[in-house]
């Protein structure tokens, strides 16, 4: 690193992330700045797919949008937990289904100029449905089922534009020709 920390501050506590300054000082030039960062305590992301090859996804009201997105199941890391119990849990939550089978394909850094989020991204695979447990503000998702192909024209049409969903889908895309 190039710089020292002088100070460091958290300013806000959130519900959903914490907002940090930090006063940093640039070894080179002396240079004093403030760093604003989003502390986020991270998630896990499922690409569930069924053994037809279909993609289990679902639709979501994102309020800064004030938009429905179609995305993966995804969801908040509680304190301490394990990212691929979150993964599990969120998959069933919100969509039903139980996944046999999960396996890590990687993690993205969401926002790395501002925001500690980290997306921990699992396959899902030997599905068994059942029933959702959604949270509040979750009453209105609607399960999706859609092979590559079609993922592929909605990403091409921005029908798709969640990071994490086209991430997770070229994830999996890069680990099934991999295993070929």
């Amino acid at each position: 690193m190039n710089f020292t920390i002088n100070k460091s501050e958290v300013v806000f506590h959130g519900k959903v992330f914490d907002v940090q300054i930090d006063e940093i000082k640039y070894n080179g030039s002396g240079n004093t700045v403030p760093r604003q960062v989003a502390v986020h305590p991270g998630g896990a992301v499922s690409v569930p797919v069924k053994p037809d090859g279909k993609i289990v996804m679902v639709t979501q009201f994102r309020y800064p949008f004030k938009e429905v997105l179609l995305e993966l199941p995804a969801g908040k890391l509680d304190k301490g937990e394990d990212p691929q119990i979150c993964a599990s849990r969120e998959l069933t939550e919100e969509t039903g289904y139980t996944a046999q089978k999960i396996s890590r394909l990687g993690k993205i850094f969401t926002s790395p100029g501002f925001c500690s989020e980290v997306l921990h991204i699992y396959l899902a695979e030997d599905l068994i449905p059942g029933r959702h447990a959604r949270e509040e503000g979750e009453e209105g998702m609607e399960v999706v089922e859609l092979s590559l192909e079609d993922i592929d024209e909605k990403i091409k049409n921005g029908k798709i534009v969640d990071a994490k969903t086209i991430c997770g889908i070229t994830m999996y895309r890069l680990n099934t020709e991999r295993r070929r």
